[in-house]
């Protein structure tokens, strides 16, 4: 049933006089992939127009390589992505790592994305995390939600008409409050999809968060030549195989009926905030046409 719906959903985008666009802006190169992979590759399946928006080109992240050298090669990650993953496009600006900061120059940075890509739906961060380029990242796609739509800010690039749905990307921070699961897709047709969408960013998913990780002992790292055990402990490390949580099963007989929800293995998951167009259930489904029986 599944693969039947995702070969009929393209043609149903086809018909429509305008795409879905969809523009999801974080701190970092690979900050999406782990949140919202396998609904972005959905959604790329679907015929959606899929953008992702780095802030920072990822320059310090990494024990060895650092600067120019390393924002090189965070940008040819990204791509690898891009490709793997099925979107439009992959935006990877200039700011630099760990210096990110909510200011008037990132909030036009951001409003000129989002115009530009003239989006129905922008995906950003919380800003409640343990970095605080996540953080400020969160707080200036927030800055920008309203400001969209005002002509006489950033006005060299036309208003939006109608401010798109903002949502919040997945995250287990509990404290103000925790995440809520508004929205919950299924992906276990893009499960692997996904895999592919991280193991593109080598440097990171293999080399620098375990570092910092694991007192930069690298050691259980299989190989380079070994891509599949490289795969396997990777999803093992991110634990996607892990069993869902209450909240998620709730979410999925809430969109997908408990018949369907009952067989699902992987999700991701949605918060609406209460920035920017707030959604019927009816525009929900619209605009994630994956949420079917």
């Amino acid at each position: 049933m599944a693969a039947i719906l995702l070969a009929i959903l393209p043609c149903v985008f086809a018909q429509s006089q305008k795409p879905i666009r969809v523009v999801a802006i974080f701190a970092h190169p690979d900050d999406a992939e782990g949140k919202m992979g396998g609904t972005a590759a959905l959604w790329a399946r679907m015929g959606a127009q899929v953008k992702f928006v780095s802030l920072t080109n990822g320059d310090a992240g990494h024990y060895a390589h650092g600067g120019g050298v390393l924002a090189n090669i965070r940008r040819a990650e990204a791509e690898e992505a891009r490709k793997r993953l099925g979107i439009a496009e992959y935006v990877v600006l200039n700011n630099h790592d760990g210096e990110l900061l909510p200011d008037l120059q990132v909030r036009m940075q951001v409003i000129r994305e989002i115009r530009k890509w003239d989006a129905d739906v922008v995906l950003g961060l919380r800003p409640n995390d343990y970095h605080p380029d996540h953080r400020n990242a969160g707080k200036v796609v927030m800055d920008a939600s309203y400001m969209v739509a005002v002509p006489n800010v950033v006005s060299d690039v036309p208003p939006l008409k109608k401010n798109p749905v903002f949502l919040y990307m997945q995250d287990h921070f509990q404290k103000p409050n925790p995440f809520s699961r508004d929205i919950v897709v299924a992906i276990d047709d893009v499960i692997e999809q996904k895999v592919e969408g991280l193991d593109a960013h080598t440097a990171q998913m293999y080399e620098w968060l375990l570092w910092i990780q694991f007192e930069h002992d690298l050691s259980m790292v299989p190989p380079a030549s070994e891509p599949d055990a490289r795969k396997k402990w990777l999803r093992e490390w991110r634990q996607l195989d892990r069993p869902l949580l209450e909240d998620e099963i709730a979410g999925l007989e809430k969109w997908y009926g408990k018949e369907k929800a009952a067989t699902v293995k992987h999700v991701e998951s949605f918060e609406i905030t209460e920035y920017g167009s707030q959604p019927t259930e009816k525009e929900i489904r619209r605009l994630f046409p994956m949420l079917s029986n």
